[in-house]
């Protein structure tokens, strides 16, 4: 049975931050509450859930298992199906292959070229992996997006320079205050993200830093590396009076910092302006703050503009890492084809070899007695004039599979119907089943070669 590729999704291309939020499925309780069961129809899957993007990537047999992964996806979330549906985008195949390898390639990102992605997806695909809903062809695709992203940052300079979300936060904080060796910063959260945001500050020449986790020695460490202070999560709006630029990245499920703590905030720090740049999905900060005097609040999405500032150096390597991309999914989905003519191949070279083998028992049966050794020769023989016989159709099948898209079905039923696959193993396969051939013997494709 023919095994397709299915990609469902939503990105900050296409859906705002509060539809990414609603749909994360970044966490593990709600995957294990709901995970898609391996079915007849569903044989593998992975789930992508990142600030950016949520997606859904799996191996079924049936074109309607889109649906069903919306379905469960929506379900996970507590949500419709109808609330979901306007915001995913939705590849098959070759579309499927070419879309993770830019995404792993970071060709897909807010900010191009950023590096996290990489890590995300491979964390992705490890915890697919512990729960054993990878398989074949998942496991040597995403191992071939690995090693897609590591060819477009060794081939181009896609990477050249540190942009990143947490960079791009930085550049804004530097364009509000003019001198940074003046001004005090809190990260809260002691992540990625945090510790990007950490290398960028203390680049920028920020006079500070302060770090406030959850779990408090995480924030110590964190403090530590960049000669920081670290503080007490518990204590955080304590500090808040006292910091000018603050950046959150929990992985909080709801708002940590309300507006009620703001005005406390503002009025000890007599009315001081504040710069908060919340860089979660879903948001640390309620978006209400951004209506208090003096604060000016910024979520993932108002990045945007400061990401595109750094994107012009790196347009013209994008062009070369999408070839990149192209060359590198033309050859995984000749692969993927190639699986579909396996059985047929197989199968051809069985046969022929059984003919062979049954004929040269004939034949010495016929000869009566040899000398030593020639039935041997005459086995040999037969092996290579099958091998040879079989060799030039087969290269013909390959050939054409290769080179005219969705032919697939057509060339492999008509393949099994010239050889006679089918009806001399006693059974209709799937090729046979589709009876591509007789629906298309009328059409242009008489013309074989």
């Amino acid at each position: 049975m023919k095994k397709e590729l299915y990609l469902v999704g939503l990105s900050h291309k296409n859906a705002p931050v509060e539809v990414r939020e609603r749909f994360a499925l970044s966490d593990p309780d709600v995957l294990e509450r709901g995970i898609l069961p391996l079915d007849g129809d569903i044989r593998e899957y992975l789930v992508l859930s990142t600030c950016n993007r949520v997606e859904m990537l799996a191996v079924a047999h049936r074109a309607d298992c889109t649906d069903m992964l919306l379905e469960y996806w929506a379900r996970a979330r507590g949500e419709h199906i109808s609330s979901l549906q306007p915001y995913v985008y939705i590849y098959t195949n070759e579309d499927a292959v070419r879309h993770l390898f830019t995404v792993a390639s970071s060709l897909d990102s807010m900010v191009l070229g950023e590096p996290q992605i990489l890590g995300q997806l491979k964390d992705a695909y490890r915890a697919a992996a512990q729960r054993r809903t990878t398989k074949a062809i998942l496991n040597k695709l995403l191992h071939k997006a690995f090693s897609v992203a590591k060819r477009v940052r060794t081939e181009t300079a896609i990477a050249a320079s540190a942009v990143s979300v947490s960079y791009a936060a930085v550049e804004l904080a530097r364009k509000i205050f003019d001198d940074m060796g003046q001004i005090q910063a809190m990260l809260i959260g002691a992540g990625e993200m945090a510790e990007l945001a950490a290398t960028h500050l203390v680049n920028a020449g920020i006079a500070s830093i302060r770090v406030a986790n959850r779990t408090h020695e995480r924030a110590v460490q964190l403090a530590d590396r960049y000669g920081g202070r670290a503080v007490f999560f518990d204590d955080l709006t304590q500090h808040l009076s006292q910091v000018d630029i603050v950046i959150s990245s929990t992985g909080a499920r709801e708002p940590i910092i309300r507006v009620n703590d703001m005005r406390e905030v503002l009025r000890k720090r007599k009315n001081k302006p504040m710069f908060f740049i919340d860089i979660a999905v879903p948001r640390d900060i309620d978006p209400e703050v951004n209506s208090l005097d003096n604060i000016y609040l910024y979520d993932i999405d108002d990045l945007k503009e400061v990401v595109e500032e750094n994107l012009a150096g790196r347009r013209e390597e994008a062009v070369r890492a999408q070839r990149i991309v192209a060359e590198e999914t033309g050859m995984f989905c000749l692969w993927l084809k190639s699986l579909n003519l396996q059985p047929t191949i197989v199968d051809m070279i069985r046969k022929s070899e059984t003919i062979a083998q049954l004929e040269l028992e004939r034949s010495l049966k016929r000869l009566g007695p040899l000398p030593e050794g020639s039935r041997e020769i005459l086995a040999a023989m037969l092996s290579s004039v099958v091998k040879k016989l079989n060799h030039e159709p087969i290269m013909f099948l390959k050939r054409h599979i290769a080179e005219e898209a969705d032919a697939d079905d057509y060339f492999i039923t008509l393949f099994r119907r010239i050889f006679n696959l089918d009806v001399e193993a006693g059974q209709e396969t799937s090729h046979h089943k589709r009876r591509c051939y007789a629906r298309q013997t009328s059409s242009s494709r008489s013309e074989l070669s």
